[in-house]
């Protein structure tokens, strides 16, 4: 296609995707109450039922929370059509080997993303009943919505693009970049590397956070070095059949 084609096309990719992110956020506005005690889940097992309650200071904080998940909950919940539309709009340009790779590192990385956003979901109560706990007994906590709905989400983006990380070290092993063998050396410093840069990054900074982020992420490290391993083998199979065929073909 012409640059005029290319652009109309992507115009109404990103039409579909906004016609399909401002009804999802219509849905998600509706849902407002199950959204919110959702999020509110950690913090009620925490202080029980009775005193789980966030507090605003002004007229206008509780409609623009509102609002606010409402938009993000209906880019959640339109990411498939999102993805699907990306899909087809970048699918004309790729070789049917990089399709064939696209699809499984797409899943992946869809699962591992929800994995990661799952796995800190269930290590916030911990965190949060650590931070309550350091404040001391003193200070009585007020949460206010949006302090409160960030560092959760925050902490679900945050747990989500961790858990790419084999997605990532499996790409650079496809392209070359380190082989299994590199990888395999440099296991020791990669570990201390990790939890360094968990201890960092991670928004919380509780040390459940940080080791609910750490160790699955020196298990993903392993298993990116199986999985290298496995595309070598399969790379000499191949090599080795392709030669075959080339003798054959000689004599």
């Amino acid at each position: 296609m012409s640059l005029i084609e290319h652009l109309a096309e992507l115009r109404r990719r990103l039409i579909v995707i906004l016609a399909t992110v401002l009804l999802a956020s219509i849905i998600a506005y509706l849902l407002y109450n199950r959204i919110l005690d959702f999020f509110l889940t950690p913090y009620c097992t925490i202080v029980g039922s009775n005193h789980c309650s966030l507090y605003v200071t002004g007229p206008l904080d509780g409609f623009a929370l509102r609002l606010k998940i409402s938009i993000f909950g209906g880019i959640a919940l339109a990411l498939p059509v999102i993805l699907w539309e990306l899909w087809r709009f970048i699918t004309p340009g790729l070789r049917r080997n990089e399709k064939r790779y696209a699809i499984p590192f797409v899943t992946a990385s869809l699962v591992l993303f929800a994995f990661g956003a799952y796995v800190a979901y269930l290590t916030f109560p911990h965190a949060l009943r650590f931070l309550s706990g350091a404040a001391g007994p003193h200070l009585t906590q007020i949460y206010s919505p949006s302090s409160y709905l960030n560092l959760i989400i925050l902490l679900m983006v945050a747990f989500g693009v961790a858990f790419e990380f084999p997605v990532l070290l499996v790409s650079l092993e496809l392209a070359g970049v380190v082989s299994p063998k590199r990888l395999s050396d440099f296991r020791r410093w990669a570990i201390v590397i990790i939890f360094a840069a968990d201890a960092v990054f991670i928004p919380s900074s509780d040390p459940f956070s940080l080791f609910a982020m750490a160790l699955p992420m020196v298990a993903f490290y392993e298993i990116a070095i199986l999985i290298g391993r496995l595309i070598v083998r399969s790379k000499n199979k191949n090599q080795a059949a392709v030669s075959a065929n080339e003798a054959a073909q000689a004599t």
